[in-house]
């Protein structure tokens, strides 16, 4: 009779402690953090064009990732967030990659010349380190942002794709792409949806890649909207 009494007796302590605990999810929480994961899509252009050089169709950038959130003033207005992602940028142009020599040949197609497509395309895995200002609450996940920051990217994977009367071929991890790749980006709005610019700070060729002796000095520039997830 004994062993039941403490049993009744634990049992009750325990209900007690456990509604004592009970977490309250209605509670505003002073500690928050914003913004933990992302998402772009954007047209992208290239920049500093040799002469000759023309860009087609439509060439789309997406972008995803997490964003870890570290507010730095009392208020949690003002934050730097750093994180990791993937990116995936293509290039539609009208630059031929000639590569039946031992070294790779680049140009402007030919005006007596066909093109359907030539295509650049990178994977990139991405390190973006970010200054963040927003006038966020507690009680609102809707509010005016202003984010910048720069972006370090690891092209893991690129490909050159050409269809066209001159031939029809692909090239996979063409070593005149620099592998490493940065630039400065900004991203301003309001609640979920924002507008989103980056532009690259370097070329996306090695100076072996040239253009009539010139090195080929295209960088990137993309300008679309940015989506940021709790």
């Amino acid at each position: 009779m004994r062993t039941y009494f403490y049993l009744f007796t634990l049992l009750v302590a325990f209900n007690a402690q456990a509604q004592q605990t009970e977490v309250d999810f209605d509670a505003v929480d002073s500690l928050y953090r914003e913004d933990q994961f992302y998402f772009s899509v954007a047209y992208s252009t290239m920049q500093n064009q040799p002469d000759g050089f023309k860009q087609s169709k439509f060439s789309p950038a997406i972008s995803l990732g997490f964003l870890r959130d570290m507010p730095i003033n009392k208020n949690r207005t003002i934050a730097i967030a750093a994180g990791i992602g993937y990116s995936l940028s293509i290039y539609n142009q009208n630059l031929i990659v000639n590569n039946e020599n031992e070294s790779l040949d680049y140009f402007p197609i030919p005006e007596n010349e066909t093109l359907d497509k030539s295509r650049f395309t990178f994977h990139s895995i991405d390190l973006p380190i970010e200054f963040r200002w927003r006038n966020s609450s507690p009680e609102s996940y809707k509010f005016w942002r202003v984010y910048t920051g720069l972006k370090l990217s690891y092209v893991f994977y690129n490909q050159y794709k050409l269809n066209s009367s001159i031939g029809n071929y692909s090239i996979i991890n063409n070593e005149d792409i620099n592998k490493i790749q940065y630039g400065a980006y900004i991203s301003v709005g309001w609640n979920t949806v924002n507008l989103y610019g980056y532009y690259g700070l370097n070329s996306f060729f090695k100076s072996s890649a040239k253009i009539d002796g010139k090195p080929i000095n295209l960088n990137a520039l993309h300008l679309g909207l940015m989506f940021y997830i709790l």
